[in-house]
């Protein structure tokens, strides 16, 4: 199998050039076909910041997910691709397939995302007035802090208000004759604490709750005509780089549980922002070593692609992403660096390759998918890979 993947990513680093990121489409259908399988009753919207590649984008449309944007221009990549359907169908989509998560909204945004009555989260009152002026017909979904302890990426330190000011603030966006359709929340990024997840959808649920007693109306109209509510539990699904890290399974069989003793009655509609779920196993990149030296006793392989580019991921999202050679051989403690005139540019220290590859020789880095190639720049002039799709 390694021989065959080998001799796959030679072919192509030889038809496009190098760096080259190969993305394998029918892996997202996989992935997304795993996550519908095991939480069944909660709709995937997929979160565009982890890849934004407009084929992804497309992928995920035609297998029926939904999208979670954090930018105008991200919402406009997830339009383009339905742009072709009537007005009424393309609306009818944006109203139920798109979910503006970002809490934080220029005034500009707000006034241009109005006309679709899309869905966006708030935290905080000021954000309220904001979109009381700028975007009243659109619903709301109010994001709460919850604990992010053993997850890579933590986010409550930015977003989501506490869940004592909760009510309050939906009262208070009642009283400006908003209309509030949920609760959401994120236990952060690659979440490895599952409890995390318990602990967020008791909150959301007592929040719920006491919003209820108070008589404070939450939810929309459904094409039935019942009232629902939105609960959105966000991402954080781990991806198994590691050997360590939790499986997807278990959080799943977790998830169905905690959601069905606590909301089952409640009429709710579940959704989620998976994104590296989806991704990060699909992707590879294909690099090629431009320089080699021995530093201190070391090998130092010196690579076209860097931190400036693919591997910003390790900067960004604090994930490494070990290279393997192509070519066999005994390995040896390496250095690796990017290409640009930068210390910074380290890649690693300590992979395991080859000490006896030479220039023009190959390397590659698998589950590369999610937040590396969306945060690629031109420092230095150097500019992104070039881009593959497999199986589209």
């Amino acid at each position: 199998m390694i021989k065959k993947q080998n001799i796959l990513l030679e072919k192509i680093a030889e038809e496009h050039g190098t760096p080259v990121f190969v993305i394998d489409h029918e892996k997202i259908r996989e992935n997304y076909r795993e996550f519908r399988e095991k939480l069944p009753d909660v709709q995937a919207y997929f979160a565009v910041k982890a890849n934004s590649n407009p084929e992804i984008i497309k992928t995920m449309y035609y297998m029926g997910a939904s999208f979670d944007v954090a930018s105008f221009p991200e919402f406009m990549l997830v339009y383009d691709n339905f742009k072709h359907l009537p007005e009424k169908e393309r609306q009818d989509f944006i109203w139920d397939k798109i979910i503006y998560a970002n809490t934080i909204k220029p005034a500009e945004v707000l006034a241009n995302l109005n006309i679709y009555k899309i869905l966006v989260t708030f935290d905080n009152i000021e954000e309220l007035k904001k979109i009381k002026k700028h975007a009243p017909d659109v619903g709301l979904v109010l994001r709460i802090r919850v604990p992010n302890t053993g997850s890579m990426v933590e986010l409550s330190s930015k977003f989501g208000a506490h869940p004592g000011e909760a009510v309050d603030l939906i009262a208070e966006a009642i009283n400006l004759g908003l209309g509030v359709e949920g609760i959401s929340f994120h236990v952060g990024s690659q979440c490895n604490n599952f409890d995390n997840y318990s602990q967020a959808l008791n909150f959301a649920s007592s929040i719920f709750k006491e919003a209820e007693l108070r008589n404070y109306q939450i939810g929309f109209i459904d094409k039935e005509g019942k009232r629902r509510k939105i609960l959105d539990i966000g991402g954080g699904f781990p991806v198994k780089y590691t050997p360590d890290v939790k499986s997807f399974a278990t959080l799943a069989r977790q998830l169905n549980s905690e959601i069905k003793r606590l909301l089952s009655n409640d009429n709710i509609q579940v959704i989620a922002e998976p994104g590296r779920f989806m991704v990060a196993t699909a992707c590879t990149l294909i690099t090629k070593i431009v320089g080699k030296a021995v530093r201190d006793g070391k090998t130092c392989y010196y690579l076209d692609d860097g931190v400036h580019h693919t591997f910003s991921g390790q900067v960004f999202d604090h994930q490494h992403y070990p290279l393997n050679s192509i070519k066999c051989g005994e390995k040896k403690v390496c250095a690796t660096f990017g290409p640009t005139c930068d210390a910074f540019d380290t890649i690693s220290l300590a992979d395991e390759l080859p000490e006896d590859l030479q220039i023009d020789d190959l390397l590659y880095a698998e589950n590369i998918g999610a937040y590396t190639i969306a945060s690629t720049t031109y420092f230095n002039g150097f500019p992104p890979p070039k881009v593959v799709h497999l199986n589209k």
